[in-house]
C-alpha cells in the first residue's frame, strides 16, 4: 500500500525553495574557487557543508512540494 503525495507548498514556495537551492549551491561554488584559488588547507574546507546542505535540501524540499 502506497500513500498519496501531498504537497503543502504551491508553485510560489517551490520556485522559492529552488532558488534557495541554486543559491546556497552557488555560494559553495564561489568559496570552493575561493579556497582552492588562495591555497587553503584542506581541513578548511569543512566550512562548504554549510551551504552545500542548505543547496541540497532547498532542491529536495521543491522537488518533493514539503
Amino acid at each position: 500500500m502506497t500513500l498519496p503525495l501531498v504537497t503543502n507548498i504551491g508553485s510560489r514556495g517551490r520556485h522559492r525553495r529552488y532558488l534557495i537551492g541554486a543559491a546556497g549551491l552557488a555560494v559553495a561554488l564561489i568559496v570552493a574557487a575561493g579556497l582552492v584559488f588562495f591555497g587553503v588547507a584542506r581541513g578548511a574546507r569543512l566550512v562548504l557543508f554549510l551551504p552545500l546542505f542548505v543547496g541540497a535540501l532547498g532542491f529536495f524540499q521543491a522537488r518533493g512540494g514539503t
